[in-house]
């Protein structure tokens, strides 16, 4: 299934929760797991905004998922416990819009560059690598949960009180030319309370930057569309 077939099958549906959460709980903390997120959290966002109940702090396209598979990537590489490893994922969640941070890893980790490259767009392409492993069987599931359970624990985890809560999700942002954007974030009890931008990239970095933003600026603004064509307040 390709990101259009997801969208064709995800877009409505995301709108019609996205208008049940705004009318009966719209301040509720959303988590948006279903592809294309790059599109799918905008298309939420818009709805809101026609309810006259968004808050930006409030809605987040779940990339833990990147997040994982990176340190677990970084963790094999290194002989690491993947548990001990973090590696900041920012930008979108598919293909080239996912810009894992090797430069900024906890703990600090150094590969060639034709190893970099290669780790890098393995990070990208997992989702196929699982399909692909699966003979077109199903894509992720276990991996996919898991991700989704520990994003909604920090959550939880943020809103009693808990301090120093950072996940990486994808959120309404300023911090590039794309109006929706990932980086890391501290949670609390209102949602997301401090981003933390991109921090310093290397060369390579910032150029992987440059070649996902257009992408990902043509996801969000299908997103958008897709409400202005099809959402009818009821």
């Amino acid at each position: 299934m390709t990101r259009d077939d997801l969208f064709n099958t995800n877009a409505s549906i995301v709108r019609d929760l996205a208008d049940a959460i705004a009318k009966a709980c719209p301040e509720a903390l959303i988590g948006i797991i279903s592809n294309p997120v790059n599109s799918t959290v905008p298309i939420a966002s818009e709805v809101l905004k026609k309810r006259g109940v968004y808050d930006e702090h409030r809605v987040f396209g779940v990339t833990t998922l990147d997040v994982v598979r990176a340190n677990a990537f970084v963790a094999e590489k290194k002989g690491l416990d993947p548990q001990q490893v973090n590696i900041p994922l920012i930008g979108g969640h598919a293909g080239v819009t996912i810009l894992p941070v090797i430069s900024q890893a906890t703990p600090s980790v150094q590969f060639g560059a034709d190893e970099l490259d290669k780790l890098t767009k393995r990070i990208q392409d997992a989702g196929t690598e699982v399909v692909n492993a699966k003979a077109g069987a199903g894509s992720a599931t276990l991996s996919m949960a898991y991700a989704g359970a520990r994003f909604v624990f920090s959550l939880l985890k943020g809103l009693n009180g808990e301090k120093n809560v950072i996940e990486c999700a994808y959120i309404k942002s300023d911090v590039t030319d794309a109006s929706y954007f990932a980086t890391p974030l501290l949670l609390g009890k209102k949602g997301w309370e401090k981003n933390f931008g991109l921090g310093k990239l290397s060369d390579y970095e910032k150029q992987l930057l440059e070649k996902a933003l257009p992408e990902l600026k043509a996801s969000i603004k299908k997103g958008e569309d897709f409400v202005n064509s099809t959402y009818k307040m009821k």
